[in-house]
């Protein structure tokens, strides 16, 4: 690895970039993203990778990333395993590698070093054959900080974000995972982060979990017990929450340009909304943590790696807004 960190610019955020899985996409799309002088212009980069890393991301992209080994974090690098990583497969090696490289961005973290983590796609299922017993990233990012209070995935496409009550848990868990104190901790998270976005005043519109809304109480009554209660506290709090809408409707309005964020109840509520609306572009944001995690709203597509398809539309826009939330 490089033996130096190159000096913050007082007027840039720095922001810690890992290269995600090695067995997918996400070398090439950070080798792109490094590529394009606008990155450097914008922010002081800390690559968490070592030099054969960022030769291999170069080659996947066709790109020359030589004077990209100076933003080289030069901690200890973990051990890679003999024979180099398995490409196009989930593998305990390269979830242990991008547990390690996330673990030395959450340190920087803590210590200041950093303002904002981006991360590369990870693959799930390395991340658990590496020993996560965390059900996905977000969670394991809770326990490596110590945080215990409300924290949700936050998705955004250009103009519009999304949070939600309930992620990734069974669709028979979902209904139990709907309370008054959730749906109020997911409302009052979703306009803290808009506002730390520079949305000065959010306008939030919230999904029903039944369909119809739950016809007055004939199709199931969360809406009526504790999603339209919760929604009065927080309007009666000075927030701007309005629903709950039927969700095969409010997307509608929301693409209309009627909100800046939509609280969902559940994971597939939102993200088949958002991937049809944007799925080159989207973003998916660890919120409700100390610091600005983000990362491209897609996985890492084994199936296009080393063919130089890769879009670089959603790394893109987590990086901007890991820069824009970091310097905020």
């Amino acid at each position: 690895m490089s033996t130096h960190l190159v000096e913050q610019s007082p007027e840039l955020p720095r922001v810690a970039v890992t290269f995600g899985d090695p067995a997918g996409i996400g070398p090439e799309l950070v080798a792109r993203l490094l590529a394009d002088p606008k990155t450097r212009e914008s922010a002081d980069l800390v690559l968490l990778a070592d030099e054969e890393e960022l030769h291999s991301a170069g080659e996947d992209a066709g790109v020359d990333l030589d004077w990209a080994r100076e933003l080289l974090h030069p901690g200890p690098a973990p051990e890679r395993p003999g024979g180099g990583f398995q490409r196009k497969a989930a593998t305990a090696e390269g979830g242990r590698w991008a547990l390690d490289r996330l673990r030395t961005g959450l340190d920087l973290a803590r210590t200041g070093e950093v303002g904002a983590i981006l991360f590369a796609p990870l693959n799930k299922s390395s991340l658990h054959l590496a020993g996560m017993t965390q059900s996905d990233e977000l969670r394991w990012f809770e326990e490596e900080l110590g945080v215990d209070s409300f924290t949700s995935e936050l998705n955004v496409v250009p103009g519009l974000w999304t949070a939600r009550v309930t992620s990734h848990v069974s669709i028979a868990d979902v209904a139990a995972g709907i309370t008054y104190e959730r749906v109020t901790a997911a409302g009052r998270l979703l306009d803290r982060v808009l506002r730390g976005a520079g949305v000065d005043a959010p306008r939030i519109g919230v999904c029903a979990l039944n369909p119809h809304a739950g016809e007055n109480g004939h199709f199931g009554r969360h809406e009526l017990d504790i999603i339209t209660p919760a929604i009065t506290g927080l309007r009666e709090a000075g927030l701007d929450l309005s629903g709950p809408f039927p969700s095969d409707t409010i997307f509608l309005k929301a693409r209309a340009g009627e909100f800046d964020g939509v609280l969902t109840m559940y994971h597939d509520q939102g993200q088949i909304a958002m991937k049809l609306m944007g799925f080159d572009g989207g973003v998916t944001i660890a919120g409700g943590l100390p610091i600005p995690i983000c990362t491209p709203a897609h996985g890492t597509a084994f199936d296009l790696v080393g063919r130089g398809a890769a879009n670089t539309g959603s790394v893109r826009n987590a990086f901007e807004l890991a820069v824009r939330l970091a310097r905020r």
